[in-house]
């Protein structure tokens, strides 16, 4: 017993997610605050707002009490009377759980259904005498009984006994009565466990509720116009739009056209008059879709709409004659009409203009859309339900001519067709499905809230509006993730699935129109298919039509492979940024491969890797031209028995072969030649990998500064070679190359430089024999520098080589190589404080290793200087960010979005950690490492910063050198600015990983995350 008390306990208001102050003082008035109220109270609670739910009932309450005999409709159709009050209805919540689920639902989704309840408090007998929906044939007789019609006639026609504002309140009383009982079981499912109920049959009660709408408009129309006189013309309604496709949404336009046999003034009165009264009464009767639309007659016979259809109309008008559909008056002649125009819809794809135009239409449609609302405009907006429809009847229409199966008006029905007749994949078909039956859904839900148009979501920054929403429309939590981030989460998810899948149903009759495979195939015009690229996303339709005839041209083997392979290799450039270039790319590269049979084969064989290489042509210019000469790589793309063969390499075994090719060649050109090779095919390997998004920036970091380490040994090692050999004697000294800047820290970039510093030192021979003079050793060791300097420098067609001693004490105007001695004597007497700190990252990385260890050894006391730096270097550092953050941005760049000197961006964070290892790595070997990244890591677990600063410095280093490493791979030249918009930044933002359509999110990503890190290193430098 005491567990049964407890499982009655009575819920507080906040449980039941009543946040009002006077959400408890309500309840008290509606007398639920006992233990038999616990299971209303929770109904209540699982209303999509359960507030609105509460404030609705008293408001109900407070009517019911003040008429209790009011009459109402009983549950067999006979007036029922007696006290009807309160009690009443408060007995019938706690006795029965459809009534509860129904009331509670509606009033906690819609205010204007609530508002309707309180004027008509008895209506609500309705929600609990109604155990199923009525159907077509009850609603029209109710509504017509709402205003004494009786037949007019033997075509379809009606004579209302009511007119004028008695009978447009009475029309749109009982019509809000069946909006109100369709709203309430569609609902009830989100409070009780009551049957879900399909969305298609919500959409199809809504149409015959409008079709009966029409009809009793109509009926009154007649009554209004014709006194007395019968109506012998013959008038037919014809919907078109979502209910003629019996699709429609709660609150909507109904797109209507009227024949009429006569066309007369007569039938035009009768016309005019249904468009009122219905607009009136339901809702907006739109007749805009008529021959020359609103400058065009009203009415027409069925003779002129074909005569018009034959010679003047637009393809958009057939477009929208694919859902015609009888809904009221004559039904006979609305068939004739339907049936007369129907083989004009299934041949209008044979007009030159046909596709281009259905494109052009969908693009004013969505540009109509306000650009700062379009993400939430889940009808007219990018990935939303007219990206669906326009998608499913163009693919309609193509193939309707031939394929009857497809002459569906429903968007669902048509989509299962496409399905069917393998027009559309069964994934693709399903998935569509999925994403549109949610997005109506939504729609559904906007529209009841307070019975307007709208398609309109939320500010993402409105969680209650959100939160509402998410409850009505049955969305459910997940474990780690709120009900509105799962509401966000499914919408961002199924807005990208249309987005991707509307483009790439596309590709079939384009594709037909190029192929030489079947010469009866469905072909667009020359023009139309150019249309069509630049609708897909081409900007140079016809070059990329151009492309795709040179790639299929002729009855080869080749050709024929390239013409079964592109619809899926064209699906997968149309996700890239830039499928213009993709596609020249692999033009390109397929006729460079014309000698290599294996190319094709491959391709067509490795799904996998056809994809990968698609991807990349798309989205980099920094990567075909590497593949053109280093083809080979194309072999990597594919998968291996561990994962992609991209990621199946060892950095150490890559060095070793480079250093080895390069070591059979004793010219050093050639062998500079070798390393070059090699460099390419690790440059494309890498930098494939990196935009697939198999490599983490610290990986990418990692092997080009392994393969830039690689080729300077390869370089002077070769360099060294040939000097020896040709004078016949041994080196007169040892060298050491100092890594600096990244190539020092092991954090070198696509568009990086290698910043090195010389050391050298003289070869003492034995004992009694002369031995080479400093001087000696460092003409001979400027000499074997600078030379390979210059011929890694050579111009060429591989990403550069550039060598940067610039660091070097007195910069360029200083020796290229030192010895050690004097290396230390300048450190010690002039290096100035920047001098210093740009030690910090050098470390030996090629050429002797004893001396470049000793060099490391010998700044160590510079660069970790006993106590730390002294009050005054510290100023002097600040100062000197100071003058880098005014002086050093270049002229017009963004201090925002510059990568590297800008707000938040590498140089930043870089100075922010050389300052602290100035200051405290004497007492912190930890602290003693070149890479920006591991030295973070270590002042966090010192405890110099906290962890949150520790992070987002390193949030921000991370994004800033993946944003700069895809401006080279996105540009193919280095750069340190992300674009501000438009195309560029879609290709920097895809390049550094960002999937998401809108490339704004990205931009936004960045400078949220680089002002955090700004904010840390403004602390941090004081």
């Amino acid at each position: 017993m005491p567990a049964r008390t407890s499982r009655r306990r009575i819920p507080s208001t906040g449980r039941l997610g009543l946040v009002e102050a006077h959400a408890a003082e309500d309840l008290a008035g509606l007398g639920w605050t006992g233990a038999d109220d616990v299971s209303v109270l929770w109904a209540l609670s699982r209303a999509p707002d359960a507030g609105l739910a509460l404030r609705t009932l008293v408001r109900m309450k407070e009517a019911l009490d003040e008429q209790p005999d009011e009459a109402a409709p009983g549950g067999d159709g006979a007036v029922a009377s007696g006290p009807g009050g309160w009690g009443t209805l408060d007995e019938a919540l706690h006795a029965d759980s459809r009534l509860r689920a129904r009331l509670l639902a509606v009033i906690g989704s819609s205010t204007a259904l609530g508002d309707h309840l309180v004027h008509f408090p008895g209506t609500w007998r309705h929600l609990a005498s109604m155990p199923e929906l009525p159907g077509r044939d009850e609603i029209q007789a109710d509504l017509l009984s709402a205003v004494d019609a009786v037949p007019e006639g033997d075509h379809g026609l009606h004579r209302a006994g009511v007119t004028g504002p008695e009978a447009v309140l009475a029309l749109r009383t009982r019509y809000r009565e069946h909006l109100l009982l369709l709203a309430a079981v569609d609902l009830a499912p989100t409070i009780e466990n009551e049957p879900d109920l399909e969305f298609r049959a919500v959409g199809r009660h809504l149409s015959d509720l409008a079709d009966a709408a029409l009809t009793a408009a109509l009926a009154v129309a007649v009554a209004t116009v014709s006194h007395e006189e019968p109506v012998e013309a013959r008038l037919a309604v014809v919907a078109l739009g979502k209910c003629g496709a019996r699709e429609l949404n709660y609150v909507s336009d109904v797109d209507v056209v009227f024949v009429a046999e006569p066309a007369d003034a007569l039938t035009a009165r009768l016309a005019g008059e249904m468009i009122r009264i219905g607009s009136s009464a339901f809702f907006e009767v739109d007749a805009g879709l008529r021959p020359e639309g609103k400058q065009g007659a009203l009415v027409r016979t069925l003779d002129s709409h074909l005569a018009y259809y034959r010679r003047w109309a637009k393809t958009w008008e057939f477009q929208a004659l694919l859902k015609a559909r009888p809904a009221a008056g004559d039904m006979d002649l609305g068939r004739e009409y339907a049936a007369a125009v129907g083989p004009m819809v299934w041949t209008a794809s044979q007009r030159e203009d046909f596709v281009p135009e259905v494109r052009a239409m969908r693009r004013r449609v969505e540009e109509l859309v306000p650009a700062d609302v379009r993400a939430r405009e889940i009808k007219l907006g990018t990935g939303s339900l007219r990206d669906v429809e326009f998608a499913v009847q163009l693919l309609q229409m193509v193939h309707g001519r031939a394929d009857e199966t497809l002459h569906s008006k429903s968007t669902l029905n048509a989509l299962a067709q496409l399905s069917a007749g393998g027009y559309v994949g069964r994934g693709d078909a399903a998935q569509l499905t999925e994403s549109y039956v949610f997005l109506r859904l939504l729609e559904h839900r906007l529209q009841l809230q307070r019975l307007q148009r709208t398609h309109m979501l939320p500010p993402p920054d409105d969680t209650e509006a959100l939160r509402w929403l998410a409850r009505a429309a049955h969305v459910r939590s997940e474990a780690r993730r709120g009900v509105v981030d799962e509401l966000q989460r499914e919408i961002r998810r199924h807005s990208q699935h249309i987005r991707r899948l509307h483009a790439k149903l596309f590709y079939r009759p384009l594709l037909e129109s190029i192929t030489q495979i079947d010469s009866d195939a469905l072909r667009l015009s020359p023009q139309a298919a150019e249309r069509q690229l630049a609708a897909l996303g081409y900007r140079a339709p016809r070059n990329a039509l151009g492309h795709l005839k040179a790639l299929t041209k002729g009855a080869t083997r080749k050709g024929r492979i390239q013409s079964l392979m592109l619809p899926t290799l064209l699906e997968w450039l149309g996700e890239t940024p830039d499928p213009d270039a993709g596609l020249l790319a692999y033009r390109t590269l397929s006729e460079a491969m014309t000698d290599h049979p294996w190319f094709l084969r491959t391709l067509r064989d490795e799904g996998a890797l056809a994809k990968r290489l698609m991807l990349v042509l798309g989205s980099s210019r920094y990567i075909p031209d590497l593949l053109l000469r280093a083809p080979d790589v194309v072999h990597m793309y594919a998968d291996g028995a561990s994962g992609p063969k991209l990621l199946a390499v060892d950095y150490s075994v890559v060095s070793q072969g480079l250093i080895r090719s390069a070591a059979r060649h004793r010219d050093p050109e050639r062998a500079i030649a070798a390393a070059r090779s090699l460099r390419r095919a690790e440059l494309a390997r890498v930098a494939s990998a990196d935009v697939l998004g198999m490599l983490e920036v610290r990986q990418v970091c990692r092997a080009l500064s392994s393969v830039w380490v690689s080729v300077l040994e390869a370089a002077l090692s070769s360099v060294i070679r040939a000097a020896t050999a040709e004078t016949g004697r041994p080196a007169p000294a040892r060298i050491a190359v100092i890594g600096m800047g990244r190539l020092g820290g092991g954090e070198l970039g696509y568009g990086s430089d290698a910043d090195v510093l010389f050391v050298c030192e003289p070869i003492r021979g034995e004992p009694g024999t002369p031995s080479p003079s400093d001087a000696e050793a460092v003409r001979w060791a400027s000499g074997i520098a600078d030379r390979v300097r210059s011929l890694l420098s050579r111009a060429s067609v591989d990403p550069p080589l550039e060598v940067d001693a610039d660091l070097r004490p007195e910069g360029r105007s200083g020796p290229l190589v030192r010895t050690l001695a004097s290396y230390q004597a300048y450190y010690r007497k002039w290096a100035e404080p920047w001098e210093v700190q740009a030690l910090l990252r050098a470390t030996t990385v090629t050429g002797d290793a004893d001396l470049g260890v000793r060099f490391l050894h010998m700044i160590d006391e510079f660069r970790y200087p006993p106590g730390g730096i002294d009050a005054d270097t510290v100023l002097q550092i600040r100062r000197m960010k100071a003058r880098v953050d005014s002086e050093r941005l270049p002229r017009g760049a963004d201090p925002a979005t510059h990568t590297k000197l800008g707000r938040g961006g590498l140089a930043d964070i870089e100075w922010t950690v050389q300052l602290l290892q100035l200051k405290h790595a004497h007492e912190n070997p930890e602290l003693r490492g070149t890479s920006t990244l591991e030295t973070l890591e270590a002042i966090g677990r010192i405890g110099l910063l906290e962890d949150e600063d520790v992070h987002m410095l390193t949030e921000s280093w991370l994004l800033a050198t993946r944003a700069r490493n895809a401006i080279v791979l996105a540009r193919g030249k280095p750069g340190d600015q992300i674009p501000g918009t438009g195309d560029q930044l879609a290709a920097v933002a895809y390049a550094a990983g960002w999937r998401g359509d809108d490339a704004g999110e990205f931009l936004d990503h960045y400078l949220r995350v680089t002002r955090r890190a700004r904010a840390v290193v403004d602390r941090v430098f004081g």
